[in-house]
């Protein structure tokens, strides 16, 4: 027997509690900070209105586009398409930025829209989209905008079947290649349960996020979940946050939140910006679940550097919450037990590389931080040799393998891929399991988490981990200090490695980027044992992530294929130049400028 849905709680909230606030908009406006709330009752009506409204446009499972900035009114168009069986596809609001147009316009085609929503403020913008990328033919409307002579609010049954598709997710990996993750009422009903259960959360506990609400945990985490639970949700703009990291944490501490997520770098921004009279300030003693989580290994780093910082406004290490999330599993798999303080595990690099999880040794010169994602409930999860299908023993690499009711009905309109990746088999003949592509690995009860499968650098027979390449790049010199970096591999006889990394040239010195490129080469030699032939530099911000801070390895490694970074400076391999641009001698570039 499934659990009740999302639609279904949210009505029952609106009638044992309609004044109980569901969700509280902070935003600056005109130098001085505002709120907007909009409480159970409020919403329930809201979205019942929506729903009338597309009842006479829409059929039950077509499909609409959400396309808004953070606000109420994208919470009051997801339930209404839910109340009224409408499938709400959230989208990035397609602003000026080249790659949410592009984003916005994959997931359009794909899931092929029966409307698009929006609000008033961006209905110009988002028809000027409509108008350039051929999708005009589209309904487009605002929902802000009252239209005369709608129908009635739909009073229809809030019990939606379990197995009804609830939202289309889109991943967030190549932009030419979006895949919708098909999330039903019962996969996001049994998650909610999974998350509250693994954090002992209450409707009492207040969230707060200021993470898109278009994507992964400011949608799931920070917005469905507590409406789910009957709690309240307080979002802020992202804008907000990058203007002035303080506001997250005022905001912790005057709405009592008690769940907060972000990525690794927001508390390293937060430790180093927040000066010692905004600490003294704070008082973080209430914020219990500090969460971070994702598919990529969690550096520790930033999450001691904000514990010792905030010790004196009463954060404790053990608030610090790690976890791991894949949109095909909807959203939660697993995360560390309340009340266990930060722990960073050492491991041997050596061991590693041949998929082996040991400890290092107390005198070991070298050794891999790990961080554990916690543990699993709820789920059935395996670690798997990708090869074989053969179920491993703890402490062995391998692919994670998930089976559960959280697990996702597979990829909309790609029924070969979601056959091989939602009803993967074991050797041993178990069945139904998720095949993550996130390689992992089991001790002591606990899941570490060590990245993608096909982010794996391989080479000449050892296991390479990006991520820890990409550290060492950035640890390596000061004018990586704070910046972005990404490493993957591109075929070539070879297999060779880039870098790709952000620096501040100004003025643009070809020499000294020269230079600064060979120390990168020289220094992951050294510490990898690898050659290192093809580096280049990007301005600030040119590195592609998710909308949870995660980089985005692969879609990088699209545009330096398809040559289309536009490199402040460039030092490639002879047979990688030839495979990826036009012949010729190396270049540094700058700001358009050719430097020979």
């Amino acid at each position: 027997m499934g659990n009740v849905g999302l639609v279904e709680r949210v009505t029952r909230h609106a009638g044992q509690d309609p004044d109980r606030e569901a969700v509280v908009l902070l935003c600056r406006s005109e130098r001085e900070d505002r709120s907007e709330t909009i409480r159970y009752g409020e919403l329930d009506r809201a979205a019942r209105a929506l729903a009338g409204r597309l009842r006479e446009r829409c059929r039950p499972g077509d499909r609409a586009l959400l396309l808004y900035p953070t606000g109420l009114e994208f919470v009051k168009s997801i339930l209404g398409c839910m109340y009224a069986g409408v499938v709400p596809v959230p989208a990035p609001l397609p602003d000026g930025d080249k790659h949410h147009l592009m984003r916005a316009t994959g997931i359009a085609l794909d899931c092929d829209p029966r409307i698009v929503l929006t609000d008033s403020a961006s209905l110009v913008t988002v028809s000027d989209w409509m108008s350039q990328d051929g999708l005009d033919r589209l309904l487009c409307t605002a929902t802000d905008i009252s239209v005369p002579g709608v129908p009635e609010a739909w009073d229809g049954s809030t019990h939606i079947g379990a197995g009804a598709l609830a939202l289309l997710r889109y991943t967030t990996g190549s932009t030419s290649d979006p895949k919708g993750v098909m999330i039903s009422h019962e996969n996001l009903a049994h998650n909610f349960e999974a998350f509250r259960n693994a954090f002992s959360l209450a409707p009492k506990d207040r969230s707060l996020s200021w993470l898109p609400l278009h994507d992964g945990a400011g949608l799931i985490e920070m917005l469905l979940e507590p409406l789910y639970r009957g709690a309240t949700a307080v979002i802020m703009p992202a804008d907000d946050f990058f203007a002035d990291p303080s506001r997250w944490l005022r905001a912790i501490d005057e709405y009592d939140v008690r769940l907060s997520s972000a990525p690794g770098f927001a508390y390293r921004l937060c430790a180093r910006e927040l000066t010692d009279e905004q600490v003294s300030g704070l008082d973080l003693t209430r914020w219990e679940h500090a969460c971070v989580s994702g598919a990529d290994p969690i550096e520790p780093e930033p999450l001691i550097e904000f514990v010792d910082r905030f010790a004196p406004a009463g954060f404790r290490s053990e608030a610090v919450r790690v976890g791991y999330h894949i949109a095909e599993s909807t959203f939660f798999v697993s995360g560390t037990r309340p009340g266990r303080p930060l722990a960073v595990e050492q491991f041997d690099p050596s061991r590693l590389e041949q998929n082996i999880l040991l400890p290092a040794a107390a005198d070991a010169a070298t050794a891999r931080s790990l961080v554990s994602s916690g543990t699993v409930n709820s789920l059935d999860v395996k670690i798997v040799d990708p090869d074989t299908a053969d179920v491993l023993p703890d402490g062995r690499l391998g692919e994670i393998w998930i089976r559960g009711r959280s697990v996702a009905r597979g990829y909309w309109r790609r029924e070969v891929e979601s056959d091989r990746v939602f009803d993967a088999t074991t050797a041993d003949g178990e069945c139904g399991y998720l095949r993550t592509g996130d390689l992992g690995v089991r001790a002591d009860s606990e899941l570490y988490v060590l990245g993608r499968m096909r982010e794996m650098l391989v080479i000449g027979g050892r296991s390479l981990y990006p991520h820890d390449m990409e550290k060492a790049v950035r640890t390596s010199h000061i004018r990586f200090a704070d910046l972005t970096g990404t490493v993957f591999s591109v075929p070539s006889p070879r297999q060779e490695i880039v870098v790709l990394h952000e620096v501040r040239v100004e003025p643009a010195d070809p020499a000294t980027l020269s230079c600064l490129a060979r120390s990168v080469k020289d220094w992951l030699s050294r510490c990898f044992g690898v050659r290192v032939a093809n580096v280049a530099f990007l301005r600030p911000g040119k590195v592609r992530k998710s909308p949870g801070g995660k980089v985005q390895r692969a879609l990088m490694r699209e545009l330096f294929m398809a040559d289309a970074l536009d490199p402040v400076y460039e030092d490639l391999d002879i047979e990688t130049r030839r495979r990826y641009r036009a012949v010729g001698p190396t270049l540094a570039v700058s700001h358009g400028k050719d430097f020979r």
